[in-house]
């Protein structure tokens, strides 16, 4: 049995606000998704309801998933009426929803009863009586302690009476009988000619909430829209909203609150490319921000998509991938020839992708879809690639108002969201981007750069808020080891990138060597000429060395000479001083 999760769509602002004013009349939960939180809380509790609408708008399904999750997820069993299919033909068709009426029979949650209305035997003396069909219901009601009824459809009963008085009486009857038992009904009803919501253009008259089911076919693309004509007692959504019909039952898409009361987030997420995190302060994205990505055919923008898709994987969160132009398969094999290995991803179930082409729905399924998708999966971030094949199926103006929606849901939910859109011209200030340029948080625009006979990609970062940001185009190249950006190169025309770069860096690199030989000839020039005014230097150094030792030498010869005549000259002294001695002593023996 598939439990479809009631908290797939959370309660708007509006609703919560007002859910004060849902408290002062009694209701019982649908248990359908979206629906409690259009009506406030469900359907009023122990009164009529009707459920109108044209053939194949879903009033018996959903009148019989009422009664389903009623008895399974509220304890309370139901008895379902029919007037038209059997017992067995609805249990065949609600199994594949997942659901089990027999099980939910055998446990006496749920009464399935086949009535097949005869006018000839409700119609006794000339008149018409529903006595007969009040006490089978009545017992139905007994003998499982019924809280919910369904009638389908109510046109079996009055079929071929044309008196407007009985038929009124007979319906005020019929809702009163319910009242007075104390539960909560649903009858379903044609949808009426011209202004009429009902074919007998009666009983929207007398129930207490009416519901309008519409099958619209617009440009062969069907959609399931709803809309709460009125509710007595209670404030609802007065708008239209689209629901889906899938393997989980019914699910109804309420329209995002109007109130910019959102949670943000400081949390950084990486874009998976470090360039363009460095451009983004170093960081990336903040947390449950939304990311546009345009540019025009070929510039990569789906390898950028991927690239995110693999970093938020690689950080051990998980991403939902939505592709509207390629397949699945094909989108791994590619990312392949950039080093992304998308497969090992999804192997591990952090990655799935969700396929189809846009005319598969309407624009309002789609975001039904997505939304049930999302909240079925819990992603950390959401890949839309691109939303520019959205428009096959709606105007600009109903893309945008459905992206709208899903960004603000996102963000309530506090997903990260890409986005990837053509740009069918090359001109930045014109609108091709679907006009959710304005409503996103950051805008990368990769745009094509042609030089020289050469076609190269420029990214700029158009927009970022609430973080610092680099304002410069940076060439965005991709190769077989991956993407990046290379750094602003500025060669004497400006800007350049590709071979007009690798060429600029050649005449940079060859100048250099050739300010390199030019220095290097001038240093062994200048140490040349060192060496030989050294050996200049050295030749008059020993010379004068020379001269300086043959001037020394006179000078030692000179001072040697005197030092040899004195000693001579002390030497005679001596010697005369001594004769004169010698003769003294020689008188005085005398």
């Amino acid at each position: 049995m598939i439990q479809a999760d009631k908290t797939l769509f959370t309660m708007t602002n509006f609703h919560k606000q007002q859910k004060n004013n849902f408290t002062m009349l009694p209701k019982t939960p649908t248990g359908i998704t979206g629906l409690d939180e259009i009506t406030g809380g469900g359907l009023p509790k122990g009164r009529p309801s009707l459920i109108c609408g044209e053939a194949g708008c879903g009033k018996t399904l959903m009148s019989l998933e009422f009664i389903i999750r009623g008895a399974m997820e509220f304890h309370e069993p139901g008895v379902f009426m029919a007037f038209e299919e059997k017992a067995e033909e609805l249990t065949q068709n609600v199994a594949s929803l997942g659901f089990d009426l027999n099980k939910l029979q055998q446990e006496k949650l749920v009464k399935i009863d086949h009535v097949h209305i005869d006018r000839s035997e409700i119609e006794e003396t000339g008149e018409y009586d529903l006595e007969g069909l009040f006490i089978r219901l009545g017992y139905a009601i007994d003998s499982i302690g019924a809280k919910r009824v369904v009638l389908d459809t109510l046109e079996n009963l009055f079929s071929g009476l044309s008196d407007t008085a009985i038929l009124r009486a007979e319906l005020r009857r019929l809702f009163n009988f319910l009242k007075e038992k104390g539960v909560t009904a649903i009858i379903t009803g044609e949808k009426g000619d011209g202004s009429s919501l009902t074919r007998q253009g009666l009983e929207e008259y007398v129930s207490d909430c009416v519901i309008l089911l519409d099958h619209r076919v617009i440009n062969q693309i069907s959609t399931r829209r709803l809309r709460v004509v009125k509710y007595r007692g209670s404030q609802h959504g007065t708008n239209e909203y689209p629901f889906l019909i899938d393997e989980e039952g019914i699910s109804v898409l309420p329209v995002t609150s109007l109130k910019l009361e959102k949670e943000v987030s400081s949390e950084r997420v990486s874009s998976g490319i470090a360039a363009l995190d460095d451009m983004l302060g170093g960081k990336g994205f903040f947390k449950g921000s939304s990311v546009l990505v345009s540019g025009t055919a070929g510039t990569g923008k789906t390898s950028i998509a991927a690239y995110f898709a693999n970093e938020t994987c690689s950080q051990g969160k998980k991403c939902l991938y939505f592709a509207f132009e390629e397949s699945p398969k094909q989108i791994v094999r590619n990312m392949k020839s950039i080093n992304v290995d998308l497969q090992k991803h999804i192997d591990k179930g952090s990655l799935q992708f969700f396929a189809s082409r846009p005319t598969l729905y309407g624009l309002e399924m789609h975001l039904v879809a997505m939304y049930k998708m999302i909240h079925k999966f819990k992603p950390d971030a959401v890949v839309l690639d691109p939303i520019t094949n959205l428009i096959t199926v709606g105007s600009v103006s109903e893309v945008k108002s459905m992206l709208v929606r899903l960004i603000d849901f996102l963000q309530e939910m506090q997903i990260t969201v890409m986005f990837t859109a053509l740009s069918l011209n090359t001109i930045v200030s014109e609108q091709t981007d679907e006009g959710v340029s304005s409503l996103v948080d950051a805008w990368l625009l990769v745009r094509d750069i042609e030089y020289n006979g050469e076609r190269n990609r420029g990214m700029y970062i158009m927009k970022s808020r609430g973080m610092k940001h680099s304002n410069q185009v940076r060439e965005f190249i991709i190769t077989d080891k991956g993407l990046d950006l290379v750094e602003v190169y500025l060669g004497p025309e400006g800007v350049l990138t590709g071979s007009a770069r690798e060429a600029q860096k050649l005449r940079e690199k060859t100048g250099v060597a050739l300010r390199d030989f030019a220095v290097s000839r001038k240093d062994k020039e200048i140490m040349r000429k060192r060496k030989m005014l050294e050996s200049k230097i050295s030749t008059l150094q020993a010379e004068f060395e020379s001269t300086e030792e043959e001037l020394n030498k006179i000078y030692f010869e000179e001072q040697l000479k005197e030092e040899i005549i004195e000693k001579n000259r002390a030497e005679m002294t001596n010697l005369r001083k001594g004769a004169i001695d010698a003769e003294n002593q020689i008188r005085s023996k005398k």
